[in-house]
């Protein structure tokens, strides 16, 4: 029975990793065929058929060219030419795949800016990407306006609906512009290894980075998904997660777009209304991040919980015991985990469905994949090397980095950020023989016998929460400008129950500060995901012998009241920052409190 079990594990991971690289062994870097090539394809194919849902508006794969037709007329009518960068600042909507989509039909680059930015961060997301034009909606103008005395260069507002002031109005012009395709001659030279998108992403510190994912890069992200999800016509792909990052916007775009299905898309994620929406749709799958299944299994029971026609979930950061509880509760019955870093070259799927892994490759087949695990310091931070000078390899049970060779092929190259440092710094040499290049992912895990890989950690000053990473350099510098606020050491901290990592401030004041001041600037200045949930005051901040803050210590106490010296306060949704008691503890401990 063992040896059964066994065998038949073996070939659902195999049937998988076959479907998978079925699709995109022919994607290659000096190949004229680009994404929006791809997407055509599908189109050509299921013209008739539905391909996106947004607000009980449905379109075919016919008018979903039509509209990203338009926007390519457009942009090249305002005198965008290939290699140029436009901006795209606006939440989910039926637009945004078709804004990129078109955009790339002329060659064109198109910078998904997430739309919970505001302020310096949002100036420096618009910075870096150098466009000249940005693309915005009624829920985004508003932070584009006060962002805009920050910006290195004028750029020109484009509003897709009312237009106010000195703004576009963009429907208008769209009006104008042809349905049809424009000339593909506009993009004759063109490869796959020239740039499709800007997609950002938060490193160890700083200020977000965009990651440049090429048009090789973004097909693998869908040509993939569609084959690993083994995709077909009749299946419908529910999309809550945010469409400027690739699980949401490419991922679960090619599971649904270029098998002939299609893709429910909602603007933002409801625990109340998930399962109403998925029974309403017919969807037969959905993509996730852990935080949403933590939340879904905290919801009271629904009667659509148990309606659904879902066949598959798929997604990252799934907790072993929420992903029990999500199969069990809600009588799902396959579950693709996948990793994977938006800039990186490394990527694996959990075919199989063993519960906790992100990933796996046997023994047998480990020597085709071009990624390991090294042995890391993580007091010190770095890999630990031997007499020799080179990185060892981490064995089973050993925890260690995850590192991917650097290759010429479309699935080991590194495209890197738009910042050169940047990449620079992400690159990890003389590895396992001198002269070798590998990308460093950042994240801590380890292996079992089997070869399952599982998710332990982030390496360094970055923790992830509300399915965003956040940058705790970048927090500090935030705290530290607001009055009363003489030090700020961010860290995270981990919280029964809870995925990812509470942001918490350990703060040196003086005597102007004022707690309420501090809770409304927090408030005003920061997205959601980067206030801090928890509060302490510190006599004062310890740092190494390189003079870097230390964190250890503050992380290991945690936020228990009793076991800390001085005061600690808890971000309550209603009332700002308020003193955290033993009870207030005990309450969040026993999962009482929204955080």
């Amino acid at each position: 029975m063992r040896l059964k079990a066994r065998l038949d594990r073996d070939w659902k991971f195999f049937r998988g990793l076959n479907r998978t690289l079925k699709r995109v062994k022919s994607i290659t870097p000096d190949s004229p065929n680009l994404v929006c090539d791809d997407i055509q394809a599908a189109v050509e194919k299921w013209r008739d058929h539905p391909a996106l849902t947004f607000e009980h508006k449905t379109v075919t794969y016919g008018e979903m060219d039509a509209i990203a037709n338009r926007f390519a007329h457009w942009a090249k009518g305002i005198g965008v030419r290939r290699g140029q960068t436009v901006a795209l600042f606006m939440p989910n909507r039926l637009e945004y795949l078709p804004i990129w989509y078109g955009l790339s039909k002329i060659g064109a680059v198109t910078a998904l800016i997430n739309n919970q930015l505001i302020g310096a961060p949002l100036a420096h997301c618009l910075n870096i990407s150098g466009a000249a034009h940005v693309i915005v909606d009624p829920e985004t103008s508003a932070a584009f306006e006060e962002a805009r005395e920050l910006l290195e260069r004028p750029m020109q507002q484009w509003m897709l609906g009312q237009a106010h002031g000195d703004q576009r109005d963009l429907s208008q012009a769209l009006k104008s512009c042809s349905q049809l395709p424009p000339d593909r001659s506009v993009r004759d030279g063109m490869t796959a290894k020239d740039t499709a998108l800007f997609i950002y992403t938060s490193g160890t510190t700083g200020l977000p980075k965009a990651a440049r994912i090429t048009h090789v890069r973004a097909q693998l992200y869908m040509r993939a998904f569609a084959g690993a999800t083994d995709a077909g016509e009749k299946d419908r792909v529910y999309v809550t997660l945010p469409l400027y990052h690739a699980t949401g916007g490419l991922c679960a775009m090619g599971a649904g777009l270029l098998s002939g299905g299609s893709v429910v898309i909602k603007k933002k994620f409801s625990a109340s209304h998930f399962w109403e929406d998925v029974v309403a749709e017919n969807c037969t799958m959905f993509v996730y991040i852990g935080e949403l299944c933590r939340y879904l299994i905290n919801h009271e029971e629904v009667e659509d919980e148990h309606r659904h026609k879902i066949r598959l979930m798929f997604g990252n950061g799934l907790r072993a015991d929420v992903w029990a509880e999500m199969k069990r509760r809600f009588r799902i019955p396959d579950v693709l985990e996948f990793y994977g870093a938006t800039e990186g070259n490394v990527s694996m799927f959990n075919f199989d469905g063993r519960v906790g892994a992100i990933g796996r490759v046997p023994g047998w087949l480990k020597k085709r994949f071009n990624f390991r695990l090294v042995q890391f310091d993580v007091e010190r931070e770095e890999e630990i090397r031997g007499a020799n000078g080179l990185c060892i390899e981490a064995g089973p049970g050993q925890i260690g980095e995850c590192i991917g060779k650097i290759g010429n092929d479309a699935r080991t190259e590194f495209t890197g950020y738009v910042d050169k440092a940047a990449s620079d710094r992400k690159i990890l040499r003389d590895v396992f023989e001198k002269g070798d290049a590998w990308f460093r992912t950042g994240d801590l895990m380890k292996t079992d016998s089997d070869g399952y890989f599982y998710f332990v950690d982030r390496i360094g000053d970055t923790f992830r929460w509300k399915g965003e990473n956040v940058s705790t350099g970048e927090v500090a510098e935030r705290l530290q400008a607001i009055p009363g606020v003489v030090e700020a050491n961010v860290y995270g901290v981990a919280v029964e129950g809870a995925d990812g990592r509470a942001g918490m401030a350990g703060l040196v004041v003086d005597d102007g500060f004022d707690i309420k001041a501090f809770g409304d600037t927090v408030g005003h200045d920061l997205p959601a995901y980067m206030q801090p949930v928890f509060v302490r005051i510190l006599p004062a901040i310890q740092t190494t012998g390189t003079f870097k803050y230390r964190k250890i210590d503050l992380v290991a106490e945690g936020f228990d009241p009793t076991a800390i010296k001085g005061a600690v306060y808890y971000k309550d949704p209603t009332r700002g920052y308020v003193k955290l008691t033993k009870a207030g503890y005990a309450k969040i401990l026993d999962g009482g409190v929204k955080l």
